[in-house]
């Protein structure tokens, strides 16, 4: 069998897969641009914030031997745990000082832990003056080798010594690199801290060989948990390192369990206080408000979308302007009128006193509450009920109705049984807009909303720009993700996603 060439010299085949591999690489290159950019702007902050809201690791980093020293308390004693785990807080309270992130714990633990904060504030800025100077006071008056930063240097970097020495080799680098990152000093030309030679003593009183003998028999124990105690008495309170024990692990379900007003204790997951209970009433409040602003929506965007729809051409360009008007207008801008509209000395309540339906004394309160968020998100969400609406009726010839009409029905009946199902899709695809916008709005609620018209829109930038609670904010965030994707799964399995339409 003859083999077919291409004009190119290869063969007919090599030579078609050759264009289409060229032909793709190139469809390829034209929606690179715009797949790069969903990507950084769509893709990857949701990632990251599904991350975040499981992401506990600063438990874990900033107290290192503290989490595992816990491993070996007894939770559910009443007792706080016994002197090696302060030991082991000592040492990462000391280093986490330095590096200044014994705040940040304290911020996170403060969040399932009222007051914690506090507590490692003021322990960080005294750990440095624990009377632990007797360890070092003893090991350098017993031989200077131990005040030598250089010989400490080589101590380190003798694996025999090393692996004599465990708990102080580890000190020692968490000490050096330290030293490194945070002092910019060679820790070699550097006198360890105390909490080194802490370490050093620790190791041994267990047995452990040093370097050069000790004699620490006159040497009396520093009770490192006196000490803490000094700074706090909390410190003692076994709930406090129950906190710490519960959120150590490197991944949490604590935000998610907050967020629907629930937490974490020895005993397993239990409701919080009826005074802490609020993200469900709030989840449950921005469903129902935006179904109601949804349906505001749709009763006033219809009959406008109708008429934009059959209007002549002139008379509906100039509504469709008016229609458009908002969106030449800032948002703020908006909201602000609806501020100075729906006060009880505003324009609206003036009108129904002026007219007799309301007293001057029983003026309305139509804002600080759900009326008035619904009344402005109503308002400044309706363009995106009408436009769909109004892009699928154009397409609805009006010779079906005159045809029902012909064929006997009356207006109604034409109405609801040949023009209304036509404009389904376009419903569907309003309110799908509508619904999605108004469950993720916050600048609206938050400047008419008041206390009891906020979302949990407004709970999710409270967390991210006031309170620094990133992590609750994210989980917030992917449950609100969450149920707009089941309502969307819910809504194709009724409706059917096929039928909605933004027009044609």
């Amino acid at each position: 069998m003859t083999e077919v060439i291409a004009a190119d010299g290869r063969p007919l085949k090599a030579s078609l897969n050759r264009a289409l591999r060229r032909q793709k690489l190139r469809a390829l290159a034209l929606i690179a641009p715009l797949l790069i950019f969903i990507m950084l702007s769509f893709v990857m902050p949701i990632a990251d914030m599904l991350f975040r809201s499981v992401e506990n690791q600063i438990v874990s980093e900033t107290l290192p031997r503290t989490v595992q020293a816990l491993g070996g308390w007894d939770s559910d004693s009443d007792a706080a745990p016994g002197e090696d785990v302060f030991d082991a807080l000592y040492t990462d309270l000391a280093l986490a000082s330095e590096y200044k992130t014994h705040t940040r714990l304290g911020s996170r633990l403060n969040y399932e832990f009222s007051g914690i904060s506090s507590l490692f504030r003021k322990s960080g800025r005294r750990v440095g003056r624990f009377e632990t100077d007797v360890y070092t006071d003893t090991f350098q008056d017993a031989d200077p080798a131990y005040a030598d930063p250089q010989q400490w240097a080589d101590w380190m970097a003798d694996d025999a010594v090393r692996a004599a020495l465990p708990v102080t080799a580890t000190t020692y680098d968490d000490w050096a690199t330290m030293i490194i990152e945070v002092e910019g000093d060679v820790p070699a030309e550097e006198e360890p801290a105390d909490f080194v030679y802490t370490a050093l003593y620790n190791d041994a009183v267990a047995g452990a060989m040093l370097p050069i003998a000790v004699d620490l028999a006159d040497v009396t124990p520093v009770s490192i948990q006196a000490q803490f105690a000094d700074i706090d008495e909390d410190w003692l309170d076994p709930d406090v390192w129950q906190t710490i024990k519960l959120y150590a692990p490197a991944y949490t379900s604590g935000y998610f369990l907050t967020s629907v007003d629930l937490m974490k204790s020895p005993d397993g997951v239990e409701a919080r206080p009826d005074d802490e209970q609020i993200y469900v009433t709030l989840f449950i409040r921005t469903m129902i408000m935006s179904l109601s602003i949804m349906g505001m929506c749709v009763l006033l965007g219809y009959p406008i979308a109708w008429l934009l729809a059959n209007l002549p051409d002139r008379k509906a360009n100039l509504l469709m302007i008016l229609v458009l008007l908002p969106f030449w207008t800032s948002l703020l801008v908006r909201t602000s009128a609806w501020k100075v509209l729906l006060q009880q000395q505003g324009v609206i309540n003036d009108t129904l006193v002026w007219i007799g339906l309301v007293a001057d004394d029983s003026r309305l309160q139509l804002i600080n509450n759900q009326t008035g968020t619904i009344i402005a998100m109503t308002h400044i969400l309706l363009p995106f009920m009408i436009l769909p609406l109004y892009s699928v009726m154009k397409t609805i010839p009006p010779s079906y109705l005159r045809a029902a009409k012909s064929l006997g029905a009356n207006d109604w009946t034409a109405f609801w049984r040949v023009y209304f199902p036509q404009s389904v899709p376009g419903i569907g695809a309003g309110c799908i807009l509508v619904f999605i916008l108004a469950i993720g709005y916050y600048i609206t609620p938050e400047l008419v909303g008041g206390t009891k018209g906020v979302f949990i829109s407004n709970r999710i930038a409270y967390h991210i720009s006031s309170s620094l609670n990133w992590g609750l904010a994210a989980a917030l965030g992917s449950i609100l993700l969450a149920v707009v994707l089941i309502l969307y799964w819910v809504y194709d399995k009724i409706v059917g996603i096929d039928n909605v339409k933004l027009g044609g």
